[in-house]
């Protein structure tokens, strides 16, 4: 029997091409040019690198393909929310739509923002800046950074606004333009790093992992990893990687403008992945030919910094220096630049469908469920903007990080424990798409995200503590919303 479509009132405008660049662009930010630095000093050894790398591609390919079914079984605007409350029940739903809003979802584009005015700032030094204050304010300072970086987000809000078709322009031509860009990094790495000293010297001790802390005299100091030690260094480790890896199943969210949605969902969430995997991969692949992994915050030059030390973590720059000198700077600027705007357009873009669905369901503001003229949810997307703009201003989208790899990963395995459980419960479902290697790859999923939720428990406690407890915070937030309903908290908005 063919599954109806839900009927929202939505314009069905997105084909696989514009999915694939929703899951592509909302993964690539600016993660993959930075965290590779913290990932070295953490684990030391260039194996080790690649392997979290390659391990955090294979796991997200997992966990894609077994969402895959799941957007085949319930092709609804909302995605993973959906997921959730037909698996178990609306609170759990809930719980993740709170979560995605309080800090996944939002606490992102914030982070993402404030990348791009970081890096705008590279560009004009004198106009942007943590530095350059603007107001001095009793609880904290509003900074040049923090304007542009609410400016960006406003920007993109109202963009959305005018409705799908925009939206979808800017995000298939950025993600395609970085898409090149991080290919032309990849081509020119290999090529110049090829039988480079950085690449013999990276060779020579390819698989010793050891964790390096900068001392305050331009020294380093450095421990053996070896035993659990060493596995909880990989958990630590992956938390970059793992951010970098994000919000790929954004494009459940928008189910309700894709056309198709059981056939391009499930195909572009594969594709999607797919590409980025492997792109990250070969990108740290030319990090490792042109520059060492190991250094000294001291150095002189970007040789002697290494990947470890790399000026403020960027290594993208770094390895680019070693083939244009003081150009690359700028050219990372720029490509970093376009990188964050179409990552940030895609995030923004598929939030704001998962609100909707939760309004639906009277767990949300109810406005966020009306559609504006342009057939998109125009309040949901209202929003989502403020509360993002706020976390710019917070000053803690740093920590934000952590608790968004945390709460995502939670979320990503309870999703697919999910799965199972609708085998059992609905076995009769139509499945046009069925998760590849089940029970086998889901089960593997689960078993790594668990040990990872653990790892991060364990050696990050504070930030994945306060993300956990994010949460749990949701459970009264539920409660009290079906309690007193929407209407008094809509009419003080």
């Amino acid at each position: 029997m063919t599954q109806v479509l839900e009927q929202t009132g939505m314009k069905r405008e997105l084909g696989l091409l514009d999915s694939t660049m929703i899951v592509a662009g909302s993964m690539i930010g600016s993660g993959i040019f930075i965290v590779t630095a913290d990932m070295a000093r953490s684990i030391g050894s260039p194996g080790y690198i690649l392997l979290i790398w390659l391990i955090t591609g294979v796991i997200t390919l997992i966990a894609a393909l077994s969402y895959g079914e799941l957007a085949g079984m319930m092709p609804k605007a909302g995605g993973q929310y959906i997921y959730l409350r037909e698996a178990y029940n609306p609170l759990v739903g809930f719980l993740f739509g709170w979560t995605v809003f309080m800090v996944i979802q939002t606490g992102v584009i914030a982070a993402v923002a404030i990348a791009f005015a970081k890096f705008t700032g590279v560009l004009l030094p004198d106009l942007i800046g943590s530095n350059i204050i603007l107001a001095d304010l009793s609880l904290f300072q509003f900074t040049s950074q923090q304007l542009l970086a609410i400016l960006l987000i406003v920007f993109l809000t109202y963009v959305n606004l005018q409705g799908i078709k925009n939206a979808k322009i800017i995000q298939t031509t950025f993600t395609l333009a970085k898409i090149v860009s991080l290919l032309g990094l990849i081509v020119l790495g290999i090529y110049f790093g090829l039988n480079g000293k950085a690449l013999i010297s990276n060779l020579a001790d390819f698989w010793t992992p050891y964790q390096t802390v900068g001392n305050g005299d331009g020294t380093v100091s450095t421990k053996d990893l070896s035993g659990i030690v060493l596995w909880g260094a990989i958990g630590a480790a992956m938390v970059g990687s793992l951010f970098s890896s994000d919000a790929w199943n954004n494009i459940t969210y928008t189910a309700g403008e894709v056309k198709d949605p059981q056939r391009n969902i499930p195909l572009s969430l594969f594709f999607g992945t797919l590409i980025v995997t492997v792109l990250y991969v070969l990108a740290n692949v030319a990090y490792l030919m042109l520059l060492p992994v190991m250094g000294t915050p001291g150095g002189d030059d970007v040789m002697s910094r290494g990947i470890m030390f790399a000026t403020d973590d960027r290594v993208g720059t770094a390895a680019i220096a070693t083939i244009f000198g003081s150009a690359a700077v700028i050219i990372m600027a720029i490509l970093i630049m376009i990188s964050t705007f179409g990552c940030n357009n895609g995030l923004i873009l598929s939030g704001a469908r998962l609100y909707y669905a939760m309004a639906k369901d009277g767990v949300f503001f109810k406005k966020a469920g009306i559609l504006n003229k342009n057939d998109v949810p125009g309040f949901a997307l209202i929003i989502q903007g403020i509360w993002a703009s706020v976390l710019c201003l917070s000053g803690t989208y740093g920590d934000l990080l952590d608790y968004c790899t945390f709460s995502s990963l939670l979320f990503y395995m309870v999703t697919i424990i999910g799965l199972f459980i609708l085998r059992k419960t609905r076995p009769d479902a139509e499945r046009p798409y069925k998760a590849v290697g089940y029970p086998v790859l889901p089960a593997l999923y689960i078993l790594i995200a668990g040990a990872i939720c653990t790892v991060l428990l364990i050696y990050k406690p504070t930030t994945c503590g306060r993300g956990l407890l994010i949460v749990l915070l949701g459970v009264p937030v539920y409660y009290l919303w079906k309690r007193f309903g929407t209407q008094t908290l809509e009419s003080r908005i």
